[in-house]
Formats: structure tokens, sequence, C-alpha cells
């Protein structure tokens, strides 16, 4: 996967976290939901544009890593999400199963990086 091909599946992933946000019941926990995952949901794209722009090997490493933790947090939000079932479980499947392969994505490339890094 080129890195153009990786922006565009998170920049989409943050459009579909969006879109689900705006449908997520106005109570107090689909407002507090969807203000986390609003937040996590999206920044994943923001920091992999900006791992793209890293002056080192280091600091890309840096920012790979924060795209890790942001992805894997949504994926805990899209759980509870079901699970309280906020939004209809198999209207969040194909969701979940995008973010999930993000983030083996992205896992897989901080493997490599570290790799690159030990070999230099």
């Amino acid at each position: 996967m080129t890195t153009i091909e990786l922006k565009n599946r998170l920049k989409e992933l943050a459009i579909r976290i969006i879109r689900l946000v705006d449908k997520l019941p106005n109570t107090p926990a689909g407002r507090a939901i969807g203000n986390q995952i609003i937040r996590s949901g999206t920044s994943p794209a923001a920091n992999y544009r900006a791992a793209c722009l890293g002056k080192s090997d280091k600091d890309f490493l840096n920012k790979l890593k924060m795209v890790e933790e942001e992805l894997d947090e949504t994926l805990y939000w899209l759980e509870l999400l079901m699970e309280v079932q906020l939004v209809k479980s198999e209207l969040l499947v194909d969701l979940y199963k995008e973010n999930e392969e993000l983030l083996k994505i992205i896992v897989s490339s901080i493997a490599t990086m570290k790799g690159r890094m030990n070999n230099k």
C-alpha cells in the first residue's frame, strides 16, 4: 500500500466517524462517546500526514505510534457503542473491520521501521 492510499483510507475513516457521530442519540452517553470517538477517530489521518513529514526516522516512528494509539482507542469506542447498543451493531461492523485493518497496517509499519532503525 502506498503512502497516498493509506492517507486516503485514514481520511475516509475520519469521514465515516464524523458521519457516525452525527447520528448518535442526543443523550448523555451518546454525547460523551461521540466526543471521544470523534477525537480518536479523526486524529489518525492528521497524525499520519504529520508522520510523513517527519524530520527523522525517530520522529516518523513516534508519530506512527500516536496513530496506533488513536486507532486502538477508536476500536474501544466502537466496541462500546456496539455493546451498549447506541447504534445497531450490524451498522458498525464494516467500520470496525476497516479500523482494525488500518491498525494492523500501522503496527506492521512500526515493526518495519524499528527493524530499519536497528539495522543502522
